[in-house]
Formats: structure tokens, C-alpha cells, sequence
């Protein structure tokens, strides 16, 4: 059993004695723990993590910067500028003949001339200055501008341009004259294609051929000071009429 010594709690008999230095208590052993021995440690690498790709923040608009910006581009965006409308011209003109020219008269009241009115007897002493008949064949009804009260057709200044100088042109073919008097601002303006500048002037006018520009009748009549300038104006055209009614 592996058993060095034992000694009894009592004596045994017939037994030898025990010897004293076995009943003596040994010191307890007492065990100093031993440092254990530094472990050298392998030095230990830096793990080294592979290299990121750098991500790049792109800012995004906020929905104040979103307001903002469509703001700014409304405010920056072309605006389309509707062109303004322009109201059709209103104006009356008659269409005579005295001898060989053509006379295209404003309507001062926008009615058909009568014998006893003051206008039409002013066209009549400026026929007779002339050298004309002195009573001119009324050709038509008037030209009244706009054509139309209402709808959407075109009525402004061009298209009563264009009307007019058809109007014409139809007339001259008919029966051409040497001289078209355009008596009046309108008549100036939309069979002429001028202005009151050109008043007691000769002028060529495509599709018409020669047309004299005179004052309305009744601004002559106002201003009675005109009248000098278109007896002599008149003094300068009266020999082509003349002529061709001899």
C-alpha cells in the first residue's frame, strides 16, 4: 500500500515501542509559488486592413435648395412677350373719278358725301382749280374699315392695307387713270403707304403706279393755311391731266 509509516492511536500489545521522532509533527511544508518564465512572444504584425475605396459625399438638394433653385429658373426662364394687340384703324373712304384721274376721299363723317355738304363743296372748287369736272362719278359704295364688327379674322392695319390697295388695283384695271388722288390721312396711309409728312407730295406706289398725297377735307377746312401748299403742288401735276384730257 505504499504506506512508509503508521503509527496507532494506542499502543498495540506485544508490539514494539514506537519511536519518539516519529511522533513528532512535522513543520508544514509550506510551497513559495515560482514566477512562471516570461514567454518570449513572437512580435505580433499590424493587420493591415485592405485599402478603402474613398467614398465621395455627393451633396444632396435639399427641398428648401430644390424651392429655390426652380425659383431662380422660373425667374431666369424666357418669357414668352405676347405681341400687343393692335385695334383694327376705323375710317370711311369713297372712290370717284373726275376726268382721267381717280380720287380716293376720306369720309370726314363717315357718311356718303351730299350736294350741299361743306366738304363736297370744297372737292368741287379744288376740281375746278385743277382743271377737272367738277362733278365726280361716285364709283362704288365706300370702303368702310373694319369689315367686320366682330370674329377673328384679321382687321388691322395690314390687312387694311392689303384691302385697300386691292380694291384699288381691281379699279385700275378697269379703267386706268394718269393721276390717284389720295385725299386724307387714312387714304394716305393704307393705299399710299404713307404718312402725313408725304401730304402735297408725288409718290409711286407699286401695283398703283402715281398717286399724289393730299391734306383731308376737312383739315383744309380747319386750317385754312393749307391750302396755298396744294395749289402749288397741284400747279406741278396739273399739266399731265391736262394734257390727256385734250
Amino acid at each position: 500500500m505504499q504506506v512508509v509509516n503508521w503509527l496507532p492511536r494506542t499502543e498495540l500489545p506485544f508490539a514494539a515501542p514506537s519511536r519518539p521522532e516519529l511522533l513528532e509533527t512535522p513543520e508544514p511544508l509550506v510551497v513559495v509559488p515560482v514566477a512562471p518564465a516570461p514567454v518570449a512572444q513572437a512580435p505580433v504584425e499590424p493587420v493591415v486592413k485592405p485599402a478603402e475605396r474613398v467614398k465621395i459625399e455627393v451633396p444632396r438638394p435639399s427641398l428648401a435648395s430644390t424651392r429655390t433653385n426652380a425659383k431662380v429658373e422660373e425667374e431666369e426662364a424666357p418669357v414668352a412677350v405676347k405681341a400687343p394687340v393692335v385695334p383694327p384703324p376705323r375710317f370711311a373712304l369713297q372712290l370717284l373719278r373726275a376726268g382721267r384721274c381717280l380720287l380716293l376721299v376720306e369720309l370726314p363723317t363717315g357718311e356718303s358725301f351730299q350736294a350741299r355738304d361743306p366738304a363736297y363743296l370744297l372737292l368741287k372748287d379744288m376740281l375746278r382749280a385743277a382743271g377737272l369736272p367738277d362733278s365726280p362719278q361716285i364709283i362704288g359704295e365706300p370702303v368702310r374699315w373694319p369689315l367686320l364688327a366682330r370674329g377673328t379674322m384679321d382687321q388691322g392695319p395690314e390687312a387694311a392695307r392689303d384691302f385697300v390697295q386691292g380694291f384699288l388695283s381691281a379699279r385700275l384695271e378697269d379703267a386706268p387713270c394718269v393721276c390717284l388722288w389720295l385725299i386724307g390721312l387714312p387714304a394716305v396711309r393704307f393705299a399710299g403707304e404713307a404718312n402725313a409728312e408725304s401730304f402735297n407730295r408725288e409718290l409711286q406706289v407699286e401695283g398703283l403706279g402715281s398717286v399724289w398725297a393730299l391734306p383731308g377735307l376737312e383739315l383744309l377746312m380747319e386750317e385754312p393755311q393749307r391750302k396755298a401748299d396744294v395749289w402749288q403742288a397741284m400747279r406741278r401735276l396739273m399739266a399731265r391731266w391736262k394734257e390727256s384730257n385734250e
